[in-house]
C-alpha cells in the first residue's frame, strides 16, 4: 500500500509541474489563459478533446455497466467517435474558424447578447453537475482502494486541479490532458493485454465474462426499446460534439484549421480503439469474480460494483500496479475537471464580465478575474460532489446520462441547428432552451415508465433498467422533435435583422466560419518548439519514474509489465522532443483563397 500511496503523490507532484512549466505561456492575456491563445498542435488539443469525454466514470460507472451488461457500454464510446468522426469531416476546422475564445462569444456573434447570457449561466449547471459526478467516481476508487473516506479524496483531488489550472490555463490544462491520455493509454493496454492471457484468450474470457445476452446484457424485457435506446443515444452524442455549446470549444486553442481538424481525427481514432481495451478487465472480473460479496468493499454501498476495474488491478496485478491504476483515475478525472474549470471561468470573465459589468476592463483585470472565478468554480464543484457522494445508491451511468439528456440537451439544440439555419428571430434560441426546460420536465418526471406502459398496451412491465433507459429515450426523443421542431418553426416569425449591427454579426460569424484559419507563424519555431520539447523531457522523466516500478518485489511477469507501460511512455516523449529538433525558419504562405488568423470576414 506505502508503494501505491507513493506513486499517487508522485504523479500529483508531476501535474503540479506541468502547470509551473507552462505558466509563461498563460501569462500574456485572455486568450492565452482561456484557449491557449490558438497556438495549440493538433496533437495536444486532439488529446484534451479525447480526454474530455474520459474521466474516473469510465472506469467506475461505465466499467460496472460493462460488468453487468456486457457490450452495452461500449456503445456509447462509438457513438463518441461518430461524433468526432463528424467533426472530423465537417464541424472541427468551421468551429476553429469561428475565430472566439469562448463558445458563448460565437453565441453572441449568431444569435444576439441576449442569448449569450441565457447560455452563459445555463451552461454552468450541466458543467458542473458532470464534473461533480466525474469527482465522485473517483473518490469510489480512492475509498475502495485505501479505506480513506470519500469526502477527504474530494478535497484533495479538487485542491490539485485548482492549484494545477489556476497556475497555467489553459497551457497546463490541454498539456496535462495529453500526459494523462499517453498515461492511460498505456496502462490500460497493458491491463486489457494481462487479462485476456490470464483469461485464457478473448474467445475465453468473453465467454466467461458475458451476460447470457452480450449484446443487450441484463434487464431486457422489450427488445424495441433497446434498439430505440441505442439510435437515440447515437444521436445525442452527435449533438453533443458537434454544437457550439458541446463541442466547439475544444478546437478553439488549435493554431489553425488543419490543426484542429487533424485533431478531430485524433480523438476519433482514440474513442473508436478505446471500447476495444477499456472493459477487458471488468469483463474478466465478471468471469472469474461474479459474487460481489466476496468483495470486502461493502462501504461503497450500492455502488459497489463500479469498482470492478479496482477489483482486477486489485487481485491480477502486479504490487505497485493499484498506485499506478489510481493515477490513471486521477488523470481522467482531473482532465474532465480542469477543462470544466478553465472553460466556465473563461465564459463568465469574457461573456458576462466583460460583456455586462465592465466593457472597459484591461486585459490584466479580466486575467485576475478569471483566476478568482477558476478558484470559485472549483469550490462549487467539491461541494456538489460532495452532496453526490453522500448518495449511498446513486448510479454513476443513469446520472450521466440524465445530465446530458434532460438538462443539457435544450441548449444543444438551437447550437447545433442554428450553425446552418441563418433566418431565424433572436428570440428563438431562449424561447427554444424554454420549451426545451418543458419537454425536460415533461420526460423527466410526467411520463412514468407505467403511464407509457399503459399508453402503449404493453403486457410486460419494463424493468429497472429499460425505466432508466426510458427517460433517456424520451428526453432525447422530445428535444429532438419538440424543442428542435419549435426551433425550426420559429423561421416563420423571421422578419429581417432587427439593426444593421446585428445583419454584420450574422454575416461575420458564417464568412468566418468558411474562412480557413492559417498560422503565420514561423514554423517549428518559438512556442511550438517549447510545446514539444517540455512536454516530451517531462513525459520521459515520468516514464523513468514508472520504470522504477520493476524494483519493487514481483514476480517477473510484473516487472516487464512496468517495463513496457515505461516503454510505451518514453518512447512517445522521446518523440516528441526529437520532433522539437533545432528552431528552423520557414515561413508559412498563405494561399489566395484563404486568410491568415486575424482577418476576418463581414
Amino acid at each position: 500500500m506505502s508503494v501505491d500511496i507513493s506513486v499517487v503523490i508522485v504523479y500529483f507532484g508531476f501535474l503540479i509541474s506541468i502547470g509551473y512549466f507552462f505558466r509563461k505561456f498563460a501569462s500574456n492575456s485572455t486568450g492565452d489563459y482561456f484557449a491557449g491563445g490558438g497556438k495549440m498542435l493538433w496533437w495536444m488539443v486532439g488529446s484534451t478533446a479525447f480526454m474530455t469525454q474520459f474521466s474516473a466514470w469510465t472506469f467506475t460507472g461505465a466499467a460496472g455497466k460493462a460488468f453487468t451488461d456486457g457490450w452495452t457500454i461500449t456503445i456509447l464510446f462509438f457513438a463518441n467517435a461518430v461524433g468526432y468522426l463528424m467533426n472530423y469531416l465537417f464541424f472541427a476546422e468551421r468551429f476553429r474558424q469561428l475565430r472566439v475564445v469562448t463558445p458563448m462569444e460565437a453565441i453572441r456573434l449568431r444569435f444576439g447578447k441576449v442569448n449569450e447570457q441565457v447560455f452563459t449561466w445555463m451552461n454552468i449547471i450541466p458543467s458542473v453537475l458532470s464534473a461533480a459526478i466525474w469527482l465522485n467516481g473517483l473518490a469510489i476508487f480512492v475509498a475502495a482502494v485505501f479505506k480513506v473516506p470519500m469526502t477527504y479524496t474530494i478535497m484533495a483531488t479538487g485542491g490539485v486541479v485548482l492549484l494545477m489550472s489556476l497556475t497555467g490555463g489553459a497551457w497546463a490544462v490541454i498539456a496535462s490532458d495529453f500526459m494523462q491520455m499517453v498515461t492511460i493509454m498505456a496502462v490500460t493496454v497493458i491491463s486489457t493485454i494481462v487479462a485476456i492471457v490470464k483469461g485464457g484468450g478473448v474467445t475465453q474470457l468473453l465467454h466467461d465474462g458475458m451476460p447470457a445476452n452480450p449484446i443487450m446484457g441484463t434487464g431486457i424485457n422489450h427488445f424495441s426499446l433497446f434498439v430505440v435506446w441505442i439510435v437515440f443515444i447515437m444521436l445525442k452524442q452527435f449533438f453533443g460534439t458537434n454544437s457550439i455549446v458541446g463541442g466547439a470549444y475544444r478546437y478553439f486553442a488549435a493554431k489553425d484549421s488543419k490543426n484542429a481538424k487533424k485533431a478531430a481525427g485524433l480523438a476519433c481514432i482514440l474513442m473508436a480503439i478505446g471500447p476495444l481495451v477499456w472493459f477487458f478487465p471488468a469483463w474478466y472480473v465478471a468471469g472469474h469474480y461474479p459474487d460481489i460479496s466476496t468483495w470486502g468493499l461493502d462501504n461503497l454501498g450500492g455502488k459497489v460494483k463500479d469498482a470492478a476495474y479496482l477489483i482486477f488491478v486489485r487481485n491480477e496485478m502486479p504490487v505497485g500496479m493499484v498506485g499506478l491504476m489510481m493515477a490513471a483515475i486521477f488523470s481522467a478525472t482531473m482532465s474532465s475537471m480542469d477543462s470544466a474549470l478553465n472553460r466556465n471561468a473563461g465564459i463568465v470573465v469574457k461573456n458576462f464580465y466583460l460583456s455586462v459589468l465592465k466593457p472597459e476592463a484591461r486585459d490584466e483585470e479580466l486575467l485576475k478575474v478569471g483566476k478568482w472565478l477558476t478558484l470559485f468554480f472549483g469550490l462549487l464543484i467539491i461541494s456538489v460532489a460532495l452532496i453526490l457522494a453522500s448518495l449511498k445508491n446513486l448510479s454513476l451511468f443513469n446520472a450521466t446520462m440524465y445530465i446530458g439528456s434532460l438538462v443539457a440537451f435544450p441548449m444543444l439544440v438551437p447550437s447545433l441547428l442554428g450553425f446552418f439555419i441563418k433566418k431565424t428571430p433572436d428570440w428563438a434560441p431562449w424561447a427554444t432552451i424554454a420549451v426545451g426546460i418543458v419537454v425536460s420536465y415533461i420526460a423527466g418526471v410526467v411520463l412514468t415508465p407505467e403511464i407509457v406502459e399503459k399508453t402503449l398496451g404493453l403486457s410486460t412491465p419494463f424493468s429497472g433498467r429499460e425505466a432508466s433507459d426510458l427517460k433517456v429515450v424520451l428526453g432525447i426523443a422530445g428535444h429532438i422533435f419538440i424543442t428542435g421542431g419549435f426551433f425550426l418553426t420559429t423561421q416563420l416569425f423571421f422578419k429581417g435583422y432587427k439593426t444593421e449591427k446585428r445583419a454584420e454579426e450574422i454575416n461575420l460569424f458564417f464568412g468566418n466560419m468558411e474562412t480557413e484559419v492559417i498560422s503565420c507563424d514561423i514554423e517549428c519555431a518559438g512556442i511550438d518548439c517549447d510545446q514539444r520539447s517540455i512536454l516530451g523531457k517531462l513525459i520521459m522523466t515520468f516514464a523513468g519514474g514508472i520504470a522504477l516500478l520493476s524494483l519493487v518485489p514481483n514476480p517477473m511477469y510484473g516487472r516487464i509489465v512496468f517495463l513496457a507501460i515505461s516503454g510505451i511512455i518514453f518512447l512517445v516523449g522521446y518523440a516528441l522532443n526529437k520532433a522539437a529538433g533545432p528552431k528552423k525558419v520557414q515561413e508559412a504562405k498563405p494561399t489566395s483563397e484563404t486568410k491568415p488568423e486575424g482577418e476576418v470576414v463581414v
